[in-house]
């Protein structure tokens, strides 16, 4: 794939995004009212392995409307948020403005691959990417590059996503192998709705995404010169992303313990 062809794709991906952050705001899935009023939506173990982000200098790559860069402000950080979507961006800006977080939370529309121009090299102590946004991403190994060039030395990469082989297993029960696990080519689709209100109307539903393996993202994070701690893989998703999964709280499982499969992993690592 040339680079012009993968820029096209982006910017299709970008129109999709726009237009889904007024019905994703609006949504119950993301609960602005409950948000505004102090709930949030990290998973324990996130936190646990975050730890204490108080007067750190953080940056959440891909923070869609920022409530994730948000919550990590209310624990103490000083936060800047990232994203394609201007609309995103002006609606993360508000929520700060709207719950008094805007001295420490900065709000900036970009492409990711830009964030080092955008915000500065060795600028942060923590990089902080959420679930849902490395299929996004066209090169793995540059967005690697780019977490390695935002953060300090000591400074931490934090992740936690899809695991990627949710890719490939069958819809209904997330049992059965239904694609090519090691395909990397990109996957273009047609995707009505949003995943926050699938009866919502849309315009511009053909979306790109780009399937990286465990592997891929470990050995990008490597080769981008920080030094893993830790890759866990747990066994809850905050959707039902198959149909036989079980609500367990906010978040779902397989109902069978003896067969279950990974459905997120998180990943640390230091810049040295």
């Amino acid at each position: 794939m040339t680079d012009t062809s993968a820029a096209d794709l982006v910017e299709q991906n970008k129109r999709h995004w726009d237009e889904r952050v007024p019905i994703n705001a609006a949504s119950s899935f993301y609960d602005l009212d409950g948000f505004r009023a102090g709930d949030e939506d990290f998973d324990r173990f996130q936190l646990d392995e975050v730890g204490d982000v108080d007067g750190l200098d953080l940056v959440h790559l891909q923070c869609h409307i920022g409530l994730d860069t948000l919550s990590w402000a209310r624990r103490g950080a000083r936060v800047s948020g990232l994203d394609f979507s201007a609309p995103a961006i002006e609606a993360a800006a508000e929520l700060a403005d709207e719950i008094g977080l805007a001295d420490r939370a900065t709000f900036v529309s970009a492409d990711v691959f830009d964030a080092v121009d955008v915000l500065g090299a060795a600028a942060f102590d923590l990089v902080y990417t959420g679930m849902g946004a490395l299929m996004w991403l066209s090169d793995i190994q540059r967005w690697a590059r780019t977490v390695a060039g935002l953060l300090r030395p000591g400074g931490r990469l934090y992740l936690v996503e899809m695991h990627p082989v949710t890719d490939v297993l069958d819809d209904a029960t997330g049992t059965t192998v239904a694609g090519d696990y090691f395909a990397r080519d990109a996957r273009t689709y047609e995707l009505r709705g949003s995943y926050a209100d699938w009866n919502a109307q849309t315009t511009h539903n053909t979306v790109t995404e780009w399937h990286h393996t465990l592997g891929d993202v470990v050995s990008a994070v490597a080769g981008a010169g920080l030094r893993i701690e830790f890759v866990h893989e747990h066994d809850v998703i905050p959707f039902r992303r198959y149909g036989t999964l079980v609500a367990d709280g906010p978040r779902f499982r397989y109902p069978e313990p003896s067969r279950r499969l990974p459905l997120l992993y998180s990943l640390a690592a230091t810049a040295v």
